[in-house]
């Protein structure tokens, strides 16, 4: 019986719990698949530290071996360093990560030459219809004479001193920042990143642990925040950076322990991109970021383009547009001269810098960068998504000073606050985000739809 991947194959990568859900055999049918659907003659593999993974991986490369195509192997490595193998070596590339996801959880994130994104639309598709398939017939004889090569290469030192060419912190101030690397990837690449920089570093579970003992690396739920925070404060730092598990994304915490909204990080690396272009360029910013981002980047000479919210929506209007920069709500950040790839750790050398070069703290830094007051993401499970959108739309349409706009979900705007609900593809939930010049009127605002939303 053919494999049903419906609920293993998402949207922009394949992600499921191991051994229930997928295992080596279908890693093998996918890295089969993979170089099929892209027809690659050489490709790039690398993973993370989850116990599946180094498995999972070699079993990937087995099945793109075996029908002719040669594989280079960079073992743990973050998502980003893959991108930058994938770029550098200009070869597609395959990264075995559940990011922050439990333990159980393993995945693939792909991307053709050059880290050009994989998905739904763009390969992962016919990818899952192959793998479905051979799962029931077996894999086709390969087309070639005789397999291909697998061969081992470090990346991480070139990865580095690609990310120090791009921001230099070398006339720094001195700076003391912990890094909670919760276990992940983080733990691998920021002490060579680090390396010889003017920064105090203050480790934090930088030990390679893929069951996450201390804590999940989802620095995305304020929970998974509590130790950095508390560390910031106990150590007196000027910062704390917390990656993810597969260290692609980056937070960043100020000297009193306050969470820094990935809005003012996007607004601040906005701008320094632009003045290092010259002060002009275009920056990609999702639906759902602050206010604060498309006005710092018109002070400073760019052009503010609003997309969906989604990776593959922001790396494509960036190749489109020939953005030099893009930033989401999620702590994602992406850069022109990383191959219109996100790097968490691009963004963290960016904020570096700023600090370090300037004598105030970095709450006042950010202060500029961060006007008005956010509700964060809040989801409702509903039992009907496109009724309660309606309900919502019919409660403000024809209201005297609102636009409505459908780009993504339902944007409600007036001069003085705008809330966004959008439907999640794969669960039956709403989510709102909603944002005003003060927290009494975003708390208003937020309370009355979400009155709609729940009924």
């Amino acid at each position: 019986m053919a494999a049903d991947l419906s609920q293993l194959v998402k949207a922009y990568d394949v992600r499921g719990v191991v051994p229930d859900q997928w295992g080596e055999p279908l890693a093998e049918l996918f890295g089969a698949a993979f170089v099929q659907v892209t027809g690659a003659s050489a490709i790039v593999i690398g993973h993370d530290m989850r116990p599946s993974s180094p498995g999972l991986s070699r079993a990937f490369a087995r099945g793109a071996a075996a029908r002719g195509v040669d594989v280079t192997e960079i073992g743990l490595c973050s998502t980003d360093q893959l991108y930058y193998a994938s770029g550098a070596l200009n070869l597609p590339g395959a990264m075995f990560t559940a990011s922050h996801n439990p333990a159980q959880y393993n995945g693939i994130k792909l991307c053709r030459a050059g880290a050009a994104p994989v998905g739904q639309d763009t390969g992962l598709a016919e990818i899952r219809e192959l793998v479905e398939l051979w799962s029931e017939s077996g894999a086709p004889a390969a087309p070639a004479a005789s397999p291909g090569t697998i061969t081992q290469r470090d990346t991480l030192k070139d990865y580095a001193a690609h990310l120090r060419t791009l921001v230099d912190l070398t006339s720094n101030r001195q700076l003391k920042v912990v890094v909670d690397a919760g276990n992940g990837m983080g733990g691998h690449t920021v002490p060579t990143v680090f390396a010889g920089l003017p920064l105090d570093l203050v480790p934090m579970y930088f030990e390679l642990d893929g069951t996450f003992p201390n804590h999940e690396a989802n620095p995305l739920d304020p929970a998974n925040l509590v130790d950095l925070q508390k560390r910031v404060r106990e150590e007196g730092a000027d910062l704390g950076i917390a990656f993810d598990g597969d260290a692609d994304r980056c937070f960043v915490i100020d000297e009193h322990g306050d969470p820094v909204s990935p809005s003012a990080v996007t607004a601040l690396v906005a701008a320094r991109e632009l003045a290092r272009h010259g002060g002009k360029g275009t920056i990609i910013h999702n639906l759902i970021t602050s206010w604060s981002v498309p006005e710092v980047v018109k002070e400073n000479g760019g052009t503010p383009v609003r997309t969906r919210v989604g990776h593959s929506f922001i790396k494509a209007e960036m190749a489109r547009s020939g953005a030099i920069f893009g930033g989401e709500h999620s702590a994602h950040y992406y850069f022109k001269d990383f191959w219109n790839a996100d790097t968490g750790m691009l963004a963290a050398l960016h904020v570096l810098a700023a600090l370090g070069g300037q004598e105030g703290p970095l709450s006042a830094l950010f202060a500029q960068y961060d006007r008005y007051t956010g509700s964060g993401e809040i989801n409702s499970t509903v039992d009907d998504q496109t009724a309660r959108l309606a309900a919502i739309r019919s409660a403000y349409e024809g209201r005297e000073g609102v636009t409505l706009d459908e780009l993504d979900g339902l944007t409600i705007t007036t001069a003085d606050w705008w809330f966004n609900v959008r439907p999640s593809n794969t669960e039956p939930l709403l989510r709102l985000n909603a944002e005003a010049r003060d927290e009494p009127t975003m708390a208003k605002v937020r309370d009355e739809v979400l009155g709609i939303i729940r009924g």
